[in-house]
């Protein structure tokens, strides 16, 4: 098995919903950074990516066909050298919805200090946290907790991966667009029920969607 998909869209995309989307039509599991908490043994491997840069990226992505949110965003350039078979998703949304959302969740998660060490929430989170912070700096902009930067980062990563891509592989696609372009590019029937919706800025902040999922 072998990634099939990339899901070039940074977090707060819609990355969560790509990754059970892509799940049903695939048949088999997506990547997205959700999965560290079911499989902390994972953020190993991401961080020998990120300090050394270099891993054997089907050990990474055994068992998966694709892969989603800001570690495949992040990785986007290694990714694409690795399968460059795969079809590309760029997730999107317009930025000022983008900034309040990242703002308003993950920004703010990862500069918040622990509640308490006995927290099962924290003790998973923290090495999580260290690892995306860590990847953020390096790989979209170390001034990651600015408006200003963050935006053009917003942009100068979605330039890139459509410079890289070629039209024929590439699907620009919004929350709202479905199943359909999905299906399209997989070329598979679209599903008969609704497109799941998942991990809005209420629920990430309540901390209610299921890490295990």
């Amino acid at each position: 098995m072998s990634v099939e998909v990339i899901g070039a869209g940074l977090g707060r995309t819609g990355t969560l919903s790509l990754k059970l989307a892509l799940e049903r039509l695939l048949g088999a599991p997506c990547h997205h950074m959700v999965e560290f908490f079911k499989h902390p043994e994972q953020l190993g491997r991401w961080q020998q990516a990120l300090e050394v840069g270099e891993v054997d990226w089907d050990a990474v992505f055994a068992g998966y066909r694709a892969a989603v949110d800001w570690t495949a965003a992040a990785f986007f350039e290694e990714l694409w050298g690795a399968y460059p078979g795969a079809i590309v998703i760029l997730s999107l949304r317009d930025i000022d919805g983008w900034w309040r959302s990242v703002r308003d969740t993950v920004f703010d998660e990862l500069r918040s200090e622990p509640d308490s060490d006995d927290d099962p929430w924290e003790a998973a989170m923290a090495p999580i946290r260290e690892f995306t912070i860590g990847m953020l700096d390096r790989r979209f902009t170390p001034d990651w907790p600015d408006e200003t930067a963050a935006k053009e980062a917003f942009e100068r990563h979605n330039a890139a991966i459509r410079e890289a891509v070629p039209a024929s592989r590439l699907v620009e696609w919004r929350p709202g667009d479905g199943w359909t372009p999905l299906c399209t590019a997989l070329g598979v029937p679209v599903p008969d029920e609704p497109f799941p919706h998942a991990n809005t800025t209420a629920d990430f902040r309540a901390r209610n969607f299921d890490p295990a999922t």
